[in-house]
């Protein structure tokens, strides 16, 4: 029998759980990681922000189904019978994502699953792992219940609440220890995702740009959101849906409070015939919930619609400029960015260049660094939400950028990637910046690498730059204005109700 050991706290804020099985132990195991069949049902489940980390690890897209959330396919075992987990090094008996390795496998022995009337979610351990049968029962239960306390915090609920086959079927072999009452309260509330709605796959690109054109929404001042990047980028953080209707193209996405919808219905449709439609679903599907809305409409669709049985919420609106005058930086308004540029050229050997799929693990080394950066100035609450969320969406770019339309750009000062950003072209004459890194160590690089964006994309035929919004950040506000817009383009947010 094993000794009971203390095991450091849970908090909401690990990356990691403390492992309750010591390593000797597992390197001894020949249960985990390997499974009897192909489909077997107890494959680890990678939610998607776990999968773009597992990406950025190593392990191959392919391995992954559903880029928002699935189990992990697994591959015919090398050295015998059955299947294992693509992650597992079977020559060294290792995980080779151990870091990043998915909340599934890291509540193992414990194992979250409905109880056998599937009315509640238990937490239990498995008695099929060697380990369980050597240690103390007192100990286990004590990590038990830290773990549980864990897993009933809200940002956990939420997290599982959105990727729901975390939980398992009831398994006999699997000794109940403790109720979750909170997570199955909040989840017999949650709201179903829509019926027929599926998720948002960068195969869904075709079909997106298919319904935009019929829409004959794209000029040159359209809002940056009427593209599919703009959205897929957020789909490891953000369950997104999207269904078809009559031709008409509906997308949504769920937040705490229920379903909204990120842009209006696409198609040829009038669109105050899709809006109701968009409305009445909502409605069925969230209730009373104030979370129905439709952002990003632009004013032609606000003069359209009208103001009746709707209410308008300004939204802050993309920063529109000419193409030539960035690229150039001449006259005395752009002096100080001009200024900046130089003194990166006069003090640093920096080039540019398309990014290859190579550049990923320098990029994320920035992003890490960026990030730190950051976090040692000033920032306000909204801006620290923003830059939580970043390495996600950075990853998933990375990832599929070539899939779903982007193109990307590395500044280089010898091998080190010192900068980086993507954007994609919105319409013919307007290209889009989605996203810019750049080493706040070295002053004027962010300026430079801008300046050598809107270069490229001008001598490619480009009249026009969106930088998007300010997201209501004074800082972003400020430098995007210090650029002189040539427009700035009116976003709404609609709602139902009495003007």
């Amino acid at each position: 029998m094993g000794r009971a050991r203390e095991f450091p706290p849970v908090t909401v804020s690990s990356k990691t759980l403390p492992q309750f099985v010591p390593g000797s132990a597992c390197s001894r195991c020949d249960v985990c990681c390997r499974f009897p069949e192909a489909d077997s049902f107890l494959r680890p489940y990678f939610t998607g922000q776990e999968i773009v980390q597992a990406e950025a690890a190593g392990l191959s897209p392919a391995y992954f189904p559903d880029r928002s959330g699935a189990q992990i396919t697994l591959i015919k075992n090398p050295k015998g019978e059955g299947y294992l987990c693509p992650a597992f090094d079977s020559s060294s008996g290792r995980c080779t994502i151990y870091d990043v390795r998915p909340l599934d496998c890291q509540l193992y022995p414990l194992a979250l699953m409905w109880d056998e009337a599937r009315e509640e979610v238990v937490l239990g351990w498995d008695a099929k792992c060697p380990y369980m049968g050597e240690s103390v029962p007192a100990a286990i239960a004590a990590y038990a219940e830290q773990v549980a306390g864990w897993l009933e915090e809200q940002s956990q609920i939420e997290v599982i609440a959105a990727h729901p086959r975390l939980i398992g079927p009831f398994q006999e072999d699997v000794v109940v220890v403790r109720s979750l009452p909170h997570l199955t309260a909040h989840l017999r509330g949650e709201q179903a995702a829509p019926p027929g709605a599926r998720s948002l796959v960068a195969a869904d690109r075709h079909r997106f740009v298919q319904a935009l054109e019929l829409s004959n929404l794209l000029r040159a001042d359209a809002l940056a959101a009427y593209s599919f990047p703009y959205h897929y980028v957020w789909t490891a953080l953000l369950p997104y849906r999207w269904m078809e209707s009559d031709g008409t193209f509906f997308l949504f996405v769920q937040s705490p409070d229920g379903w909204f919808m990120p842009l209006p219905p696409l198609g040829p449709k009038p669109l105050a015939a899709t809006v109701g439609e968009a409305f009445a679903l909502m409605r069925q599907w969230n209730g009373s919930s104030a979370a129905s809305r439709i952002e990003n409409l632009m004013a032609p669709q606000k003069s359209v619609l009208g103001e009746r049985n709707l209410r308008w919420r300004r939204k802050e609106g993309d920063y529109v400029y000419y193409a030539d005058h960035l690229a150039r930086l001449a006259g005395d308004r752009y002096k100080s960015q001009r200024a900046l540029c130089n003194r990166v050229e006069r003090e640093h050997r920096v080039i540019a260049r398309p990014y290859r799929d190579h550049d990923q693990r320098g990029c994320l080394a920035l992003l890490a660094r960026w990030m730190e950066q950051k976090r040692a100035g000033f920032l306000d609450e909204v801006a620290a939400l923003f830059l939580e969320d970043a390495m996600t969406a950075h990853a998933l770019v990375f990832a599929d950028y070539e899939r779903i339309g982007l193109s990307g750009t590395v500044a280089l000062q010898g091998s080190e990637v010192v900068a980086y950003t993507f954007g994609y072209w919105l319409t013919p004459q307007t290209w889009c910046v989605l996203i810019e890194v750049a080493d706040r160590a070295i002053p004027g690089l962010s300026q430079w690498l801008f300046r050598e964006t809107c270069r490229a994309v001008a001598a490619q035929g480009a009249t026009f730059i969106n930088a998007m919004d300010d997201a209501g950040l004074p800082g972003l506000r400020a430098a995007k204005q210090h650029y002189h817009p040539l427009a700035i383009i009116e976003n709404w947010i609609v709602t139902e109700g009495e003007a």
